[in-house]
């Protein structure tokens, strides 16, 4: 395997499959794929959003305060999350939810020390509740969880694209995807490949990012077993002494 530890971001919009509330046909093969990935022995951390559900910034343009909005959005994350374990453990995995708000019934609290104890043990491990704070978007919880927990990888799995490219490639016919770039290309390009505040976290401790796409069924597996699918966005070669691909 190419990694031993990995953060996998999931869109809300993956589990509605494009439509408001959670697909259970759609959840069952992302539980399927995760399986796969676990049970191949490398150990998975993942972050949802929320987007299925509420967006804060939609919300807020339709008249509501905007932190009231994020924190219906951090409830609806949440409900993508236990829908995914469930799924999860009818695949035979164990699973932990950890959520930023406190919520006893149903998910432990973040504990960073505790995720990381539940990884070794080959658990998978689902983070809820974005960053318990408005204002901070899934991607950014995403770069901070995979720092805290010492991931070796962020994967952002997209639905609709298969990568980073110089333009929409759903607007323009003839953008260019790329293979491999590096955050200061990235930047200076314009390139929206995350939220500018989780680019920045990944950009200033070297960990480097793979955006690909979901389908078809596989993708994270390949990913993780050093397949070159979607975008390589690092450091540059040899940043961080171990780009596999």
């Amino acid at each position: 395997m190419a990694y031993e530890r990995v953060l996998l971001k999931l869109s809300g919009e993956v589990f509605g499959g494009g439509k408001v509330g959670v697909d259970p046909d759609v959840v069952r093969g992302i539980a399927r794929e995760v399986a796969s990935v676990q049970q191949a022995g490398v150990q998975v951390a993942i972050v949802t959003g929320g987007g299925n559900f509420f967006r804060g910034a939609e919300l807020q343009q339709h008249g509501m305060d905007r932190a009231r909005a994020d924190y219906m959005g951090m409830l609806g994350i949440v409900m993508n999350c236990l829908a995914l374990q469930d799924f999860l453990e009818k695949e035979g995995v164990e699973t932990r939810v950890q959520t930023a708000i406190t919520m006893g019934q149903v998910a432990e609290p973040y504990i960073p020390r505790k995720a990381i104890r539940h990884l070794e043990k080959g658990r998978v491990v689902i983070f809820g509740a974005g960053a318990g704070l408005p204002y901070f978007s899934t991607d950014t919880v995403a770069a901070q969880r995979a720092l805290e927990t010492k991931c070796e990888v962020v994967l952002m799995g997209k639905n609709g694209v298969d990568g980073v490219y110089d333009a929409d490639p759903r607007t323009h016919p003839d953008a260019v995807k790329y293979d491999e770039l590096s955050f200061d290309d990235a930047l200076r390009q314009g390139l929206k490949v995350a939220d500018a505040t989780a680019f920045a976290l990944c950009m200033e401790n070297k960990l480097p990012m793979v955006v690909f796409g979901m389908s078809p069924e596989g993708n994270i597996l390949r990913v993780v077993q050093g397949e070159k699918i979607g975008t390589l966005v690092s450091a540059g070669p040899g940043s961080d002494g171990r780009h596999p691909r």
